[in-house]
């Protein structure tokens, strides 16, 4: 029977998180473990309790709500998505995949139809990198590509640990959150598209085939500070230059690495001492760097590394050089996309495949079972800003082929 999502219940519950922030609207602002943030995960498992379905934490503060199949012994299927968000972000990114989420097993059980596989929603923690500067933190220990120690290490721009911010509903042991692929038997992800292409086409849907892998490194430049005034231009070694010619190198290597996905982005530098009557004898650098081809990357990278070195020994610049995370790209699964296919021809949805550029909490759960992602279209593809904005009837029927998809892969 059709499944009918309460779309106007929904987009009350978008509009009610939305006010959940630390900044005023239409700016959202919630950092992971923040009084915002623990409000929200409050707020959102009183939501399903009050529908009637299973809650659970583990000690990374990932959240599951389960609606319960007929047969349990079953690996589940999930959906999920994050509920953090940068300072200053908009209301949709990630809060559409986990509220769309609840929606859809609501509706689900609210139809009668009792699924073979249970079905379980994941509010993942720590998708965006605010906090200790590496996103998908709970996807990553779940998927075991960061261990309980390394994940011990981490400190926010403060110097507090995980350990330390970790509240007493998630005490328990890091270890544990780690799971063995197989844990689920299909995960697939409603988002944004946080990209222009479905608006500006005029089509409803687009399904993931692959989702770009991100590698992040910290750069740090130390060179001799002096007078400005003093020291003449032959006989500087400015840390500041040599970091600001690694930058140029690394828009030059994603210009010319051969592949068309291939994008550079260096978005902190930091120097040191900071006057303007001083020269820089410290700049710290980090740099965003991401492609769907692997081989290509990595090249990429070793060509910026090359640079670098050639660089600072030019200019007489000791590097440090620092790999935060180093991931592989994504393939997503052809049966769940071949599934999801089928029901946007049964609802009458037009769609297309696409290729993720931004990378989810879905990168991390294709290495425990087959995973793929629904978008849907984003005012101009804006995103990570407080005029960030999904239509109603993009979000009404994002969920209602979400909730088709999950109930037919449930039946398997």
């Amino acid at each position: 029977m059709p499944l009918l999502p309460n779309i106007p219940r929904l987009l009350d519950e978008l509009a009610h998180l939305a006010t959940i922030s630390a900044h005023p609207a239409p700016a959202v602002t919630r950092v992971l473990f923040s009084e915002e943030d623990l409000t929200a995960r409050a707020w959102l498992l009183t939501l399903a309790e009050n529908a009637g379905l299973r809650t659970r934490s583990d000690s990374i503060g990932n959240l599951f709500i389960t609606l319960p199949g007929s047969d349990p012994s079953l690996p589940a299927v999930a959906t999920g998505s994050h509920t953090d968000a940068i300072p200053n972000a908009g209301a949709y990114d990630g809060v559409v995949g986990v509220l769309g989420g609840l929606e859809a097993l609501r509706s689900i059980a609210e139809s009668g139809e009792t699924p073979r596989r249970s079905i379980e929603l994941i509010m993942f923690t720590a998708e965006e990198p605010t906090r200790f500067g590496i996103g998908c933190l709970g996807s990553r220990m779940m998927a075991g590509t960061i261990t309980a120690d390394e994940a011990r290490q981490l400190r926010d721009p403060n110097g507090i640990s995980l350990e330390q911010l970790r509240p007493p509903q998630y005490s328990g042991d890091l270890a544990a959150t780690r799971l063995t692929p197989g844990s689920y038997s299909h995960f697939i992800e409603l988002h944004i598209e946080q990209g222009p292409h479905l608006e500006a086409a005029g089509i409803d849907i687009g399904l993931v085939e692959k989702i770009a892998a991100p590698a992040a490194f910290r750069l740090t430049f130390t060179g001799t500070g002096g007078h400005a005034g003093a020291v003449l231009m032959p006989g500087r070694h400015d840390a500041f230059l040599a970091a600001a010619e690694t930058a140029l190198a690394v828009e030059t290597a994603a210009l010319e690495s051969g592949s068309p996905d291939t994008v550079g982005t260096t978005g902190v530098i930091e120097v040191k001492p900071g006057a303007i009557n001083s020269i820089p004898c410290h700049a710290l650098m980090e740099i965003d760097f991401r492609d769907t081809d692997l081989a290509a990357r990595d090249a990429a990278l070793i060509r910026i590394r090359q640079s670098a070195e050639t660089i600072c020994e030019r200019r007489g610049v000791q590097l440090d050089w620092f790999l935060i995370n180093s991931d592989p790209p994504a393939l997503c699964s052809q049966e769940i996309l071949a599934v999801a296919e089928t029901h946007t021809t049964d609802l009458s949805y037009t769609s297309t495949r696409l290729i993720s550029r931004a990378y989810h909490d879905s990168l991390f759960m294709a290495r425990l079972c087959p995973t793929a992602m629904i978008f849907i279209p984003c005012l101009n593809g804006w995103s990570h800003r407080p005029d960030e904005f999904s239509s109603p009837q993009a979000i009404a029927k994002g969920t209602t082929l979400l909730a088709h998809t999950l109930l037919t892969l449930a039946a398997s």
